[in-house]
């Protein structure tokens, strides 16, 4: 549990290209109570999840503040006009979706909103992989792939970190694949995602034969991510999660992949035994951001400064 903060009643959603998680917890990063709700169009799944605080309220009381952690691209500027809005993005139909209106009026409590890999970095480096570390980024391979590094330094747009959608070298044995993204192509998003991997094999990467090429090929993607951020940003951890990352034969090859693509560069990163420490599985597992909404939601709660 996080020191120094007396636990309260908060509540949580990590809002993703598939499913919307909300959880009842307390304010140190306890789940109490959890559902899960299939992402279908924004005002069914944003309704559904609204109804579940609703109920969970008469089993243990109303929630005090709510941390969203949804996918993104997200505004947010608190001083937009669309701030909480969706910008755009390749799930059809969420364009534009307000995620933070509708429980401002349906809960009437503090929300506070980030990108759900943002959340994700701060739940792993105060409970997680990360925990006693001084930096951590985190990097999740999905649906989509997305990363942010905790603690953040704000960018004068207020936009959060698109790492997914940064060019990477290609495989030469993947060079006929198109790649998925609508805006890129083959950014490392279009090549290296879930849905990109399905495109090109028909078959999640778990799902693929012992000793295919493709945990090569996407292993090497991600690792020339996990090799850039460690030279943008140095962080102390770095942590690799997602549903495609639960393969687990994926990151021993993302390990390898970045020690290359470094080439000795970084004093502390020269050796397998060092990137092996660098490079962690999620402590938290598949909590990772819903408890990191929650201690959002904490923050919301102690500050009472979010936009109202």
């Amino acid at each position: 549990m996080a020191s120094g903060r007396v636990a309260r009643l908060v509540g949580a959603i990590e809002g993703g290209g598939t499913k919307f998680i909300c959880a009842v917890g307390d304010s140190r990063g306890a789940v109490l109570e959890r559902v899960v709700v299939p992402t279908t169009d924004p005002a069914s799944t944003l309704g559904e999840c609204l109804r579940f605080f609703e109920a969970a309220a008469t089993r243990h009381g109303p929630v005090q503040a709510l941390g969203i952690a949804c996918f993104g691209p997200l505004q947010l500027r608190v001083d937009a006009r669309d701030y909480g809005h969706l910008l755009a993005t390749p799930k059809p139909g969420w364009s534009g979706a307000d995620v933070v209106a509708p429980f401002r009026a349906g809960l009437r409590v503090p929300v506070a909103l980030d990108t759900d890999v943002a959340a994700a970095a701060r739940g792993e480096l105060a409970l997680g992989a990360g925990r006693g570390s001084a930096s951590l980024a985190y990097v999740t391979v999905g649906t989509g792939i997305g990363g942010a590094v905790t603690p953040v330094v704000p960018g004068v747009h207020a936009l959060h970190a698109e790492m997914g959608h940064l060019p990477v070298r290609r495989d030469a044995r993947d060079a006929a694949f198109a790649g998925t993204c609508p805006f890129h192509g083959d950014c490392l998003e279009g090549l290296a995602s879930g849905p990109a991997i399905l495109a090109r094999w028909g078959m999640p990467l778990s799902a693929l034969p012992s000793g295919h090429e493709g945990r090569e090929i996407i292993g090497g993607y991600i690792g020339q991510l996990a090799a850039a951020i460690a030279l943008l940003h140095s962080p102390e951890v770095l942590v690799v999660g997602g549903g495609v990352v639960s393969d687990p034969q994926l990151l021993p090859q993302v390990r390898e992949a970045a020690l290359a693509c470094l080439g000795g560069y970084l004093p502390y990163l020269r050796d397998a035994a060092a990137m092996d420490a660098f490079i962690r599985a999620p402590g938290l597992e598949g909590d990772s951001a819903i408890t990191g909404a929650l201690l959002m939601a904490a923050d919301a709660l102690d500050a009472r400064r979010i936009p109202s």
